[in-house]
């Protein structure tokens, strides 16, 4: 099944892809059907790095050349549909890892929240005993130690969902962009 370029759009970012064969794609070990099969490690790390770079608003298109004799025929597996199915299943996955990123800064955010309330309890307690060093000194202790514990928090919804955000992003794109194959040119 080879596809032409008229498939992929003028302003689109194409990652190209130079194989001796087909199967150099797909992961070899996956005993999976064609078309729910792992890509290759290194092939998905590298068209997931090229998207990366690529810019954000540019849509993206795959192309992978093949020497002439290795040009999938008629009725063989449909390989934009594979590389489509592998992309989606990544992007479920990442969007499931940022849910549970979410679920788990709630969680610390209630614990963090109780435990900074807990600790100013314990410095209104420890002021209202009179104006000791060693009052003074726990007192602050208890109002630093309960904003460390606010730490993990405020990291997961300041910085840390950034990332996965993008890479979701990426990902949706690369389970929809046009995947043509080329015959290699010579020369």
């Amino acid at each position: 099944m080879t596809d032409t370029s008229d498939s992929i759009p003028a302003t689109a970012t194409k990652i190209e892809i130079n194989l001796s064969r087909l199967p150099q794609l797909f992961n070899s070990l996956d005993p999976s059907p064609f078309l729910e099969r792992d890509l290759d490690h290194d092939a998905e790390d590298y068209i997931v790095g090229s998207a990366e770079e690529a810019p954000r608003q540019h849509p993206l298109a795959l192309v992978i050349h093949l020497p002439a004799d290795q040009l999938p025929a008629q009725g063989l597996p449909n390989v934009p549909e594979a590389i489509h199915n592998y992309f989606a299943y990544r992007r479920d996955q990442e969007n499931r890892r940022l849910r549970l990123l979410f679920r788990d800064g709630r969680i610390a955010l209630l614990i963090g929240l109780g435990f900074l309330f807990c600790c100013m309890l314990l410095r209104e307690l420890a002021n209202s005993f009179g104006n000791d060093s060693a009052l003074d000194i726990f007192g602050e202790s208890m109002l630093i130690i309960g904003w460390v514990a606010m730490w993990r928090p405020l990291e997961i919804f300041l910085y840390e969902w950034v990332p996965m955000r993008r890479r979701c992003r990426v990902l949706a794109k690369l389970a929809e962009m046009p995947v043509t194959i080329q015959s290699k040119r010579i020369g």
